[in-house]
């Protein structure tokens, strides 16, 4: 029976971020879900049994106005996200929604216009906001002095259930834009600046994509104050598992790695998130030329993993919603990040640079 204290959530899409999301909902006693959704019956009925049997609807709409809830939960493909996020907003639910937003950055601006306008709250899911070994990672980057240079990728070797998967992600975007935003929002943290200008490279490996998606990226991108950053992925049976985990940042004191010690497989979902630990140098020298400091190394081993990190992710959403959180900041970073992974894809396509002020 519903008590009339919870927060009553819609979950949409039951596949592997909606049952994390949903498992983490039913951790928190202020959420209550009232129904799940999922075009295949398969997943929507897998994830309701898992869960001890709740409502489920095929249809988004029609589940909206029979459950009238007070937030909903978006894990769908990104082509449905504009959609959904306005419609669940119109009818008067906070939103939580992987990301990105939308797949442009006027939809993204509108939607964040939308949810300030009706006083909702609108979370975008940057699980590595949330990851303990990443914001210490972001921590330490602001100690290496300006400017900075950052490299990072996650390329997927994928077959079977994970390439079908990727290739219908690809039917709205490339793998630079979808998993680009998470890296180009890292740097945006480190930084603290604003990025000014994108260059990109692609390429289509595979005969299975259509013809104008490419599976492999490449984005270089410059800020204000002088740091620059790359971001490279790729999707498919093709990629390589070499050297497929780079995270890396360079500042005038020293750099910061993650090391990628028993790291996996990389299309493991564990492995996307997961940390090896990290490892700071320290670039001073002494007198003699040698090296002031030996290397430090952090331990991660305590991290949450793929369900833990989303639950963390469903608490902030919980108190954004209960101690009515000011998310502008939030939502500015999440339309910036969009912004310039969007720049890249263009720049793929023209084979120009693109300048963003």
């Amino acid at each position: 029976m519903s008590n009339k204290n919870t927060i009553k959530v819609l979950v949409v899409g039951c596949g592997h971020m909606g049952t994390s999301h949903a498992r983490a909902y039913q951790q928190l006693s202020e959420f209550e879900i009232v129904g799940l959704v999922s075009r295949s019956p398969k997943s929507r009925d897998a994830l309701s049994e898992l869960l001890g049997g709740l409502p489920t609807f095929e249809e988004y709409a029609l589940a909206l106005k029979n459950t009238r809830p007070d937030a909903v939960s978006i894990n769908t493909y990104p082509d449905t996200h504009f959609n959904y996020v306005k419609m669940a907003l119109e009818a008067g639910a906070h939103v939580f929604v992987e990301k990105p937003l939308a797949l442009t950055v006027e939809k993204a601006e509108e939607l964040v216009a939308l949810a300030n306008k009706l006083k909702k709250k609108l979370v975008v899911g940057y699980i590595l906001r949330v990851h303990p070994a990443w914001t210490k990672f972001i921590a330490i980057a602001h100690t290496l002095g300006k400017p900075l240079v950052m490299r990072m990728n996650l390329n997927q070797q994928s077959s079977g259930p994970q390439w079908y998967t990727h290739q219908q992600l690809m039917k709205s975007m490339s793998p630079i834009v979808d998993c680009g935003v998470h890296y180009v929002d890292v740097m945006c943290l480190m930084t603290r600046s604003q990025p000014v200008s994108v260059s990109a490279i692609g390429a289509r490996l595979s005969n299975e994509i259509d013809e104008k998606m490419y599976n492999y990226g490449h984005l270089q991108v410059r800020f204000e104050d002088g740091s620059v950053g790359w971001y490279e992925a790729g999707w498919g049976p093709m990629m390589s598992e070499t050297a497929f985990f780079v995270k890396d940042v360079i500042g005038p004191e020293g750099c910061v790695s993650i090391i990628d010690e028993n790291k996996g497989a990389s299309d493991d979902v564990e492995g996307h998130t997961k940390t090896g630990g990290l490892k700071i140098h320290y670039s001073a020298l002494d007198k003699n030329g040698s090296f002031k400091k030996s290397d430090e190394l952090i331990s991660t081993e305590e991290e949450p993993d793929h369900d833990g990190l989303c639950f963390l992710e469903q608490q902030y959403f919980l108190k954004s919603i209960l101690e009515d959180i000011d998310l502008s900041s939030h939502l500015r970073d999440a339309v910036n990040s969009l912004r310039v992974v969007l720049a890249a894809d263009t720049s793929v396509r023209t084979g120009k640079t693109v300048l963003l002020n």
